[in-house]
């Protein structure tokens, strides 16, 4: 496990990543037939946890990322559009959510839960991707 030298948090593990689509039929297509990966559906969600190397990579709908964000499915114009989500499973989300916070992060969403229980905060990191600290019950041992 990786150790930060100071906060009240520890990241655990990269709970998930995967590209943020606003095309799925060609991401889908160039994931599939190009890569060769296959993914099981939920809606217009495709997702693997069958993956070496993370535990979770999908192709997330620009619309359904928007709407985990804000709660509508349109991407706010006045933000970056992300081409890609990451998430990070911590020890402590609340500590991690203050300490985002105490650091001057803007944050699109703080300690939400999921409908799959997964809690998620949720932030635009420098590069432009949608970073998720998060702990995610299914992926605990």
């Amino acid at each position: 496990m990786i150790r930060k030298i100071s906060g009240n948090f520890n990241v655990l593990f990269v709970a998930g990543f995967g590209p943020v689509v606003q095309n799925l039929i060609e991401s889908h297509k160039f994931y599939l037939d190009t890569l060769g990966l296959s993914f099981e559906k939920d809606g217009d969600y495709l997702h693997t946890d069958k993956l070496n190397g993370v535990n979770h990579f999908a192709l997330w709908p620009l619309s359904q990322a928007a709407l985990s964000c804000f709660g509508t499915d349109s991407w706010p114009s006045d933000l970056p559009v992300p081409q890609a989500w990451l998430e990070f499973d911590v020890d402590n989300i609340d500590q991690a959510t203050a300490e985002l916070e105490d650091k001057g992060y803007t944050l699109l969403t703080r300690a939400q839960k999921e409908p799959w229980g997964q809690i998620v905060t949720r932030l635009l990191s420098p590069e432009g991707l949608l970073v998720g600290i998060t702990v995610t019950p299914g992926m605990r041992k």
